[in-house]
């Protein structure tokens, strides 16, 4: 970094040149020290990926005043560097201004840049590229993986180092990996690697630690001696025992929970996780009672907008809301916990004085009418702007470069099914899930680890079209080397399927442009169990001249079942309201309009309620998180606890 970008950004964060500032560990009196005093302090965690630009400062400014004297934040790799060399850091993606309204607002930073983040994001935050290397071992000494994090992190850590806390910034830790004693590569060389790495970026005064369950075989694997070893538990977590095992690493120093739970992630198909007030203010109060430090995770979750959520093994994707049941609601809004936890924390330091800004205002627009667009195969040559691809053998999605959402697998019926013939991905190669269909008529689906078969008809040489989506890759434990699309080939009866050509879609672009166009109304079909997956389309003015519109609101889909939504070509993320538990989706008001009408688009994957007249979707004030579930999914993941995976 240059010498006079180092000093533009001293001047836009409001820095001066007076006395050295320092933040350090101070082994004697088992505590932290900054600029020389006793510190401690009581942090939460906020995702600015999953939180529009227009209301960090909101979000930040609650926290705040809820007490907290530092946030701590992931950095989510594959956020900014989509395709290797190509780095995005403006929007949304804008990591120094976050920062810097961090510091405006008046707290301090600790932050998780990885490589990996886990975080409940795709693949913990590790980019999809990097998979082209089809045998990579992540999280490693694998030589092509350390190749990419050196080159991300050398263009990262330059950005931070201007803001650490000795520079005059906001950042007073950094973490080194994440959670790595859960991870089965128990790689020494990797840690060194990564500490020398960010040693030589950040220079020797930045406090560096690391972060592990609370048991020695978690601490064993995930620490060096050359960083400062913190551990994370629930409420559930026996207070004293998890710092025990904290002082096995680290006999003196500061106690530090780095991940004191104030709920817990979602899976489609389980009900939505709810932990009460009482518990999680009785859970800080016992952690502050030590003297120790403290982040909670979460304080406010957010949304995964588009295709960025994760998954757990046995395969379980989360849902769009990160909710999270934190002291926020995911858009942000005061509840109960916060105030029980605002108390918690005055009994252990001053409040900041002044009123709490507000829940911001919901509107309910209403209800949108639907028309019904193109199905994804009438519109193949709009939404694959590469063309096809054949091959002998189906190809993942890194193969055919596509990182997430969907790809169209096409071939053809070798021979006459005139009885129904099983069509099978024997080995459980469908990553994720697939919607099956011969020649234009939807005939099933297929899902991993449930469905590995469907039966067809038709007559030799009929076409069929299997769309895969990826519902997001494994973020956590052995298995996030997460290949997505047909990972294996397919059958018919005995026979393996040959002979395919397959169409990369990218749909945000083909709505972005508003290339979908109406199909002609035709006779209506006989009533069927699925149909083709089909674009609709549907439109709402909001008034101009009206004061404080528009609002943040929720959209609700009644009777549809599973798919996509953009709205004004922003890809608000998935909905599955058939298999729960979440029903409606979060819109923030910054993508809304009053100057030109909003237009919303869906993607329906298995059947719209359109056959029997219009169909529509509803836009209200009230958020449902919690709608009963169909599925006989079981947890995937034990509560607070990471021995399990």
């Amino acid at each position: 970094m240059s010498l006079l970008r180092f000093g533009s950004l001293l001047l836009l964060f409001g820095f001066s040149l007076g006395a050295p500032r320092s933040f350090s560990i101070d082994y004697k009196n088992d505590c932290f020290r900054k600029d020389g005093e006793e510190f401690r302090y009581i942090s939460g965690s906020i995702h600015y990926s999953r939180i529009p630009r227009v209301y960090w400062k909101d979000r930040l400014l609650k926290m705040y005043m809820a007490g907290l004297n530092a946030i701590q934040m992931y950095i989510p790799w594959s956020y900014h560097e989509e395709s290797p060399g190509r780095y995005s850091f403006s929007g949304d993606r804008d990591l120094e201004h976050f920062l810097q309204v961090a510091h405006d607002v008046g707290l301090l930073v600790i932050l998780r840049p990885g490589p990996y983040i886990c975080a409940e994001w795709d693949m913990g935050g590790l980019p999809a590229w990097l998979l082209n290397k089809k045998d990579i071992v992540l999280r490693s000494s694998d030589p092509d993986y350390i190749a990419a994090v050196d080159r991300w992190m050398g263009k990262l850590l330059s950005m931070m180092k201007p803001l650490l806390y000795q520079n005059g910034g906001p950042i007073i830790s950094v973490q080194v990996e994440n959670e790595y004693g859960s991870y089965f590569a128990c790689d020494y060389n990797y840690l060194r690697h990564l500490y020398k790495l960010f040693r030589s970026h950040l220079g020797n005064d930045v406090v560096l630690f690391t972060t592990d369950g609370p048991g020695i075989s978690y601490l064993k694997c995930g620490t060096i001696k050359e960083v400062y070893a913190t551990v994370d538990f629930g409420p559930d977590g026996d207070v004293t025992a998890a710092f025990e095992a904290q002082r096995q690493a680290e006999p003196h120093g500061p106690l530090v929970n780095s991940e004191l739970y104030t709920g817990w992630l979602d899976h489609w198909g389980l009900p939505h996780f709810v932990l009460s007030s009482a518990i999680v203010a009785k859970a800080l109060d016992k952690v502050l009672a030590t003297g120790a430090n403290v982040n909670m995770y979460m304080f406010i979750g957010g949304t995964t907008f588009g295709y960025w959520n994760g998954a757990n093994d046995p395969y379980s994707p989360q849902p769009t809301s990160y909710d999270f049941d934190a002291p926020l609601t995911e858009a942000g809004d005061l509840t109960e916990k916060y105030f029980a936890i605002r108390e918690v924390i005055s009994m252990y330091r001053k409040i900041p004085e002044g009123p709490v800004p507000p829940s911001t205002p919901k509107y309910a627009y209403g209800t949108v009418v639907m028309k019904k667009l193109q199905t994804i195969s009438d519109a193949l040559q709009k939404l694959s702007f590469s063309g096809p691809v054949k091959s002998a053998y189906p190809l993942t999605f890194i193969e055919l470069n596509q990182a997430f959402g969907f790809v169209l697998y096409r071939t053809a019926l070798p021979v006459d099914c005139s009885a129904p013939t099983p069509l099978s991905s024997p080995l459980n190669g469908v990553h994720d899930r697939a919607y099956v269909s011969v020649n234009g008529v939807a005939v099933g689906i297929l899902e991993r680890n449930k469905a590995i078969t469907v039966n067809v008809t038709g007559k030799a040489g009929s076409q069929v079209d299997i769309l895969v989506e990826s519902m997001g890759r494994i973020n956590y434990g052995h298995n996030i080397n997460d290949f997505k699309g047909l990972v294996t080939n397919m059958t018919l009866g005995n026979a393996t399927l040959k002979g395919w050509t397959m169409y990369s879609l990218n749909i945000d672009e083909a709505i972005h442009r508003g290339l979908l166009s109406e199909t002609k109304p035709t006779a209506s079909p006989q009533p069927a169990a699925l149909s083709p997956p089909t674009f609709y389309e549907g439109s709402f003015i909001i008034p101009d001249g009206i004061p404080d519109l528009p609002q943040d609101t929720y959209i609700q889909l009644p009777k549809w079942r599973k798919g996509q939504i953009w709205i004004n070509g922003f890809n608000l993320g998935r909905y599955w309201p058939s298999r729960g538990p979440q029903v409606t989706l979060f819109v923030p008001a910054n993508i809304l309009s009053t100057a030109a009408p909003n237009n919303v688009t869906v993607l329906e994957l298995e059947k719209a309620p359109c056959s029997s007249g219009p169909c529509s979707v509803v836009f209200t004030a009230t958020p449902i998180l919690n709608a009963t579930v169909h599925s006989d999914h079981k947890q995937p993941r034990r509560l607070f606890v990471r021995d399990d995976v």
